[in-house]
């Protein structure tokens, strides 16, 4: 029996999860950090702390399963997309992780939105012109921080960085790259043109490889940390969107997958790039044969945190006693008011919202308040919100990709069966929860599989998920919350003017203008 590891690199933690050649979880360890915020819109993370994260995780979940080193067939990476880390000559970082989240570099995004270049990029990338961009990072830099830009000898993802001290290699995978916006996806290169823009040359940039691409000789010391054998197959791996995608078994194009974790997203599987004539979508690499197109959003679980951390000690307390997870009871207290939150609607933009909209200034609005609201109706408004915000992506990937009527559910969400049965009557699809719903860990260890010939196709996958759980709509709520979602639409669009001015007034107050 051989055992594959998935490493899912994430916003708030680092987990390494344990499977067997057939799919079964049988050990996970989780590490979970803080993120950096030193100035108002920044967003970094330690990437030290991020290699110990790995390096502590893989120790962990091998001797949580008690397995040998020997026993340990392939370990797969997925990591988060977008981040930049700066390295000097010495290989020694010059910045944080500047992540996903970060908006600095807001001016620089809008700058490039001024004429047809930016969206010519789009096209040939396949990533949105926005702040969470390493492109658009870059350019920060090179305005901001003129003396340290021409100081890096490099410009790196937190993966890279990971890669980098275990094997003393700079590369990075397809899919990694395809999220820079620096990436042309025709030519699995990197684009002049994009570079020229950033300011940058080739040589600044790491190795490209397949996702499939092994790393073998693990640095000794590395593998001592580990508890690994330094052959150990290393697989490159890809971004924790598509793998979430590849470990939930949705890579046919009439599945939909939607993980709603920090931050939400929803994915579709084309055998060819698929870019969005208004630019709505993503366009990122699973395979030279598998490209993931969807949109990923802003306004998902750490909105319902939010929530949590303001108005709800209470449960926190409670669980703490009775060590159960608070969310659990937030979200039963919303079950306890009908669909639609008795008029209440919730647009969940409290940091600004990607798919569809790429709207940096987008803020979070509760519409519609009336005197016999209570709690219990703003909690199941937030939870609708964030559905309604996947809805609207989910609408546009149809129109890209074709229909489908099923969706395959991942991240913390899927756990709940409250929030997946309300997926199913917004959507009006069937919900399938699989028995992982860590599905980029998985992912990253089935395409550690397919890489060393245990799994030799791809759609194999589907032969090692067990779904746990399926939900089927109730058609009357469908037409209920179909109706308020275009009220939910139309309220966005009158607001776009009045979220650029009030949005300019709070990076005043905060001293970012």
């Amino acid at each position: 029996m051989a055992y594959f590891i998935g490493i899912d690199i994430g916003t708030t933690s680092t987990k390494a999860i344990v499977f067997s050649e057939t799919g079964v979880m049988k050990g996970i360890a989780n590490y979970k950090y803080d993120l950096l915020a030193p100035k108002p819109g920044w967003s970094e993370q330690d990437p030290e702390e991020l290699f110990k994260a790995v390096v502590t995780t893989i120790r962990d979940a091998i001797q949580t399963t008690n397995c040998s080193a020997q026993e340990i067939g392939a370990i797969g990476v997925s990591s988060a997309m977008h981040s930049l880390i700066a390295v000097d000559a010495d290989n020694y970082p010059l910045t944080n992780s500047i992540i996903w989240a970060d908006s600095r570099s807001f001016a620089q995004a809008e700058r490039l939105k001024q004429d047809d270049t930016g969206f010519k990029i789009y096209q040939r990338t396949g990533t949105p012109i926005h702040p969470m961009s390493p492109l658009t990072k870059l350019m920060w830099l090179r305005d901001n921080e003129p003396e340290l830009f021409r100081q890096a000898a490099k410009f790196i993802s937190v993966k890279e960085y990971v890669l980098y001290q275990l094997f003393g290699r700079y590369v990075v995978d397809y899919s990694i790259a395809s999220a820079t916006g620096l990436f042309n996806l025709t030519t699995l290169d990197w684009d002049a043109e994009a570079l020229a823009i950033a300011g940058i040359h080739p040589g600044q940039l790491s190795e490209l490889v397949p996702t499939t691409y092994i790393l073998r000789g693990m640095k000794a010391r590395c593998a001592e940390m580990t508890g690994l054998d330094p052959d150990t197959p290393f697989v490159v791996g890809a971004s924790d969107g598509v793998l979430a995608n590849l470990g939930v078994g949705a890579i046919s194009p009439d599945q939909v997958a939607i993980t709603i974790g920090t931050s939400g997203a929803v994915r579709m599987v084309v055998p060819q790039p698929v870019t969005d004539r208004q630019g709505r979508t993503f366009c990122y690499a699973l395979t030279e044969n598998h490209w993931v197109i969807g949109g990923a959003t802003n306004s998902a679980g750490i909105v319902l945190r939010w929530f949590r951390d303001r108005f709800c000690q209470v449960e926190v307390q409670r669980a703490e006693r009775e060590h159960l997870d608070p969310y659990d009871i937030i979200i039963q207290e919303a079950a306890t008011v009908p669909a639609g939150s008795a008029g209440l609607l919730c647009l969940p933009f409290l940091s600004g919202e990607r798919a569809p909209h790429w709207n940096t200034d987008a803020r979070g609005v509760f519409f519609g308040v009336a005197l016999h609201h209570e709690r219990a109706h703003f909690i199941r408004a937030v939870l609708e919100g964030i559905l309604y915000a996947v809805y609207d992506v989910t609408v546009i990937l149809q129109e890209l990709g074709g229909d489908s009527h099923t969706i395959r559910a991942s991240g913390g969400f899927a756990r709940s069966k409250a929030w997946r049965q309300m997926m199913a009557d917004l959507f009006g699809y069937e919900v399938l929860a699989p028995e992982v719903y860590e599905g980029s860990g998985f992912g990253a260890a089935a395409l550690a599989m397919h890489a060393v010939g245990a799994l030799p196709n791809l759609l194999d996958v589907q032969g090692l998920i067990r779904i746990t759980d399926r939900h089927q709509p109730d058609l009357k709520l469908t037409q209920t919350y179909h109706s308020l979602f275009e009220s939910y639409r139309r309220l966005y669009n009158d607001l776009v003017d009045e979220f650029s001015v009030i949005a300019t007034y709070q990076r005043q107050a905060s001293g970012l203008d």
